[in-house]
């Protein structure tokens, strides 16, 4: 509980420790005269819920929020809320706090939006530990021509490789880009067959064509489909499209300083560089994607 003025942290700690059924204290709590202590305290000290106010000396409650948000992402920030302070209490919304409740709210009012708060806290930790215990994941996707869901796709399976440890930490973003690599040349080169050279220049005519083929016959009924086993021992990802296939010896090397800078095959490169193994049908138009994890 974080407050410049005594009395309210003594006035608030008492309210947060009284417990309606009159047992044992509600909450076991630490108090802070300011943000900077309130950071100090957090190197010290586990943490599960910040309550703070927001005009404060040193490192006010907006501050607080940011410098959280970096460093302790994880531990929800609620405001304190009075007179004055509406315009930085929303800052401080939008920059990461979780809720707010007025200073001068009842008791049940600050009881019921803590616990509302910590109970999501327990349920996010529940889930993390749920999915360390994952042994193993496999999911069929059947997509629509859309860009936005593609990335959305890759960042789910992102996810999912993160739960089983198929692959480090260091690893995920890269990983995570050549799923996502994949994925959209199975939409826009695959089914919707455009062409990468497209993209050379501003790319206005690529976007176009994207948009106007993926609302036209025949492309908009062709569908992306994903086949996943994710385990601790390895990844392996299937990418099909519906479109006619192509032969990836035809691609010009990408690595080619000549062909660094342009589009085309930049998405095969990330896929061969960042995965073990990169393989496609006879016909072109299914990609196979094998990452080892250490357990492999």
């Amino acid at each position: 509980m974080v407050d410049d003025s005594a009395t309210d942290r003594v006035r608030i700690t008492g309210l947060l420790r009284r417990n309606p059924d009159g047992n044992e204290p509600l909450y076991e709590t630490e108090v802070a005269a300011n943000g900077a202590e309130t950071l100090s305290l957090l190197e010290s000290t586990a943490v599960d819920l910040v309550l703070t106010d927001l005009n404060m000396p040193e490192l006010d409650g907006l501050e607080l929020v940011r410098k959280m948000k970096e460093d302790w992402s994880h531990i929800p920030v609620i405001l304190m809320t009075g007179a004055g302070s509406e315009e930085i209490a929303v800052k401080a919304m939008q920059e990461g706090a979780a809720s707010y409740v007025n200073k001068t709210s009842a008791s049940s009012w600050l009881h019921e939006n803590v616990e509302r708060v910590l109970e999501s806290r327990v349920e996010d930790l529940a889930y993390a530990a749920l999915c360390r215990q994952i042994v193993s994941d496999e999911y069929h996707l059947s997509l629509n021509n859309d860009r936005v869901l593609m990335s959305a796709t890759a960042r789910f399976l992102r996810q999912a490789m993160q739960s089983v440890g198929v692959v480090s930490d260091s690893e995920l973003p890269r990983v995570g880009v050549a799923m996502e690599e994949a994925l959209l040349n199975a939409c826009l080169h695959g089914n919707l067959e455009l062409d990468s050279r497209l993209r050379e220049g501003d790319g206005n005519e690529f976007d176009r064509l994207a948009r106007e083929r993926s609302a036209a016959e025949p492309w908009t009924k062709r569908r992306v489909t994903v086949d996943a086993s994710i385990s601790p021992q390895q990844l392996k990802v299937q990418i099909t499209d519906e479109g006619t296939g192509f032969n990836p010896e035809n691609l010009p090397d990408p690595t080619d300083p000549e062909n660094l800078l342009k589009p085309h095959g930049r998405g095969v490169m990330m896929m061969k560089l960042f995965l073990d193994e990169v393989t496609w049908n006879e016909q072109g138009n299914s990609v196979t994607l094998i990452k080892n994890g250490p357990a492999a």
